[in-house]
């Protein structure tokens, strides 16, 4: 069984980063594409970033200040963010489906971590 457990989530205050995990038990990150999703509080859940097969997509709105990873012989694929914003205050998932390639779409992921509340605020 598949399993998602994100962690690394907290406060932080406007400018600062944070570093989150997610990490992967019952499949090889090898056989699966990794998503980042985030939902802001009375917002839709969207994308973040993907990775997959140790390529990096990223949601046009994401680029520059966030850095999607992974490490295989930990099963764990990481994203950091950098000069956070009040905004980016949101609760993040991760998500697995597998395949290769940028195929992080939100309706199409597998499996569901339960998620990691970051919270943006001075």
């Amino acid at each position: 069984q598949l399993q998602l457990v994100e962690s690394g989530g907290g406060l932080v205050q406007p400018g600062g980063s944070l570093r989150l995990s997610c990490a992967a038990a019952g499949f090889s990150l090898q056989y699966y594409a990794i998503g980042w999703f985030r939902q802001a509080p009375g917002k839709e859940r969207e994308g973040v970033a993907c990775f997959s097969s140790g390529a990096q997509y990223y949601a046009d709105s994401m680029k520059g200040r966030f850095t999607i990873s992974g490490d295989d012989a930990k099963n764990t694929v990481y994203l950091q963010m950098n000069n956070l914003k009040p905004e980016d205050t949101a609760v993040y998932y991760c998500a697995a489906r597998m395949g290769s390639g940028n195929i992080c779409y939100l309706a199409g992921m597998d499996d569901w971590g339960k998620g990691t509340l970051v919270t943006v605020s001075s």
